[in-house]
């Protein structure tokens, strides 16, 4: 939602996987939260620890999405379904409605119904939530080979 712990953590995970491809310009990869609140802010200090210690550079900023990521992105993931309520309902017309896609659709290894927010839960949550977008974004690589 605002872009600090869960969608840049999808944005640092999948461009360390693109880069380990040798697949860098084939991608332009970005995150962004429904809520404007963190804007401009890194990536929790929590978040961004888990990430340093799993191997992954951290860094980034936190924004909000616009109408125009939808026109420009070809793929566009939702952590949960109100983020995924959220970003559909910038889309009026419907038009982009299905390049939209849960997260948790490209993950392989896991079932869960959603990237849950591990803002106020403790260190197991920000490890789970890690495994997971590890999963996701093997899974979206595999899809565009």
């Amino acid at each position: 939602m605002g872009n600090i712990c869960r969608s840049p953590s999808a944005e640092i995970i999948f461009r360390h996987f693109v880069n380990e491809a040798g697949r860098q310009n084939d991608f332009v990869i970005d995150s962004a939260g429904t809520i404007g609140y963190h804007q401009g802010a890194p990536p929790d200090s929590r978040m961004a620890e888990t990430l340093r210690r799993a191997g992954f550079p951290v860094s980034g900023r936190a924004r909000k999405i616009t109408t125009a990521d939808l026109d420009q992105f070809d793929l566009i993931v939702t952590m949960d379904e109100a983020n995924f309520d959220e970003v559909t309902a910038l889309d009026s017309s419907g038009k982009f409605h299905p390049k939209i896609r849960p997260f948790v659709s490209f993950c392989r290894d896991h079932d869960d119904p959603r990237v849950p927010d591990p803002y106020y839960g403790g260190q197991r949550g920000f490890d789970h939530v890690v495994e997971l977008l590890k999963d996701g974004c093997a899974g979206i690589l595999a899809q565009f080979p």
